[in-house]
């Protein structure tokens, strides 16, 4: 299921503010060399990103699921000169790629790499962060979350990707999507936030900690 029509999501695309070249030979590399480049967050996810970072005053990020280094590089963009991203990847090839290019990156140096299962890294932090960003394997989505609320500082920002799963959320059958569907859920009845969910691309979960 196409979430937004295909042309409306390309005139989207066009009248976006497009993202550095750095960004775009990433991109390209991605889909070039990559299995499953569609995880790639790009232009239209990826300068959200970044407004919401900068419109949030982030600092301390927390990112799970860096696949080849899109979506920490945008939010290193709204960042200021001491921000910092520590960003979680399980994949080695992945992490890889994605330091190449933050090594290419004027922000790239705001951008820490753990490399290993993201539930594991999550329990040797402490935060507070002021913004997370949840894109890493749906299943284990609930328990992200719930560890990501606890992180998070009071009034800060969690976004959480794909929470639409291609509208398989509506009748989920298999265990991602039952992953997804379970933390949308939560989400909406957790009294700790306030909450939207975008269609944006693949679904986006915009939550706020409450004060």
């Amino acid at each position: 299921m196409d979430i937004v029509d295909v042309k409306l999501e390309k005139y989207a695309f066009d009248r976006t503010r497009p993202e550095p070249e750095l960004l775009r030979a990433l991109s390209d590399e991605t889909y070039a060399s990559m299995q499953s480049p569609q995880m790639l967050t790009g232009r239209l996810e990826g300068r959200l990103l970044k407004l919401l970072a900068a419109l949030s005053s982030s600092k301390q990020v927390l990112e799970i699921g860096t696949f080849t280094g899109y979506s920490a590089l945008s939010l290193a963009e709204g960042l200021p000169d001491d921000g910092r991203i520590i960003t979680c990847e399980i994949e080695k090839a992945h992490a890889d790629m994605a330091q190449r290019y933050f090594d290419r990156s004027p922000h790239g140096r705001k951008i820490k790499i753990r490399l290993g299962p993201a539930l594991e890294t999550l329990a040797t932090l402490s935060g507070p962060f002021d913004l997370a960003f949840i894109d890493a394997d749906k299943g284990n989505y609930p328990a992200y979350y719930e560890r990501v609320v606890e992180l998070i500082r009071p009034g800060g920002l969690i976004l959480v990707d794909n929470t639409l799963w291609s509208g398989q959320v509506l009748e989920p059958r298999d265990g991602e999507s039952r992953a997804i569907d379970a933390v949308n859920r939560r989400i909406a009845a957790d009294a700790r936030v306030e909450n939207v969910l975008l269609t944006v691309r693949d679904g986006l979960q915009v939550v706020r900690k409450l004060p």
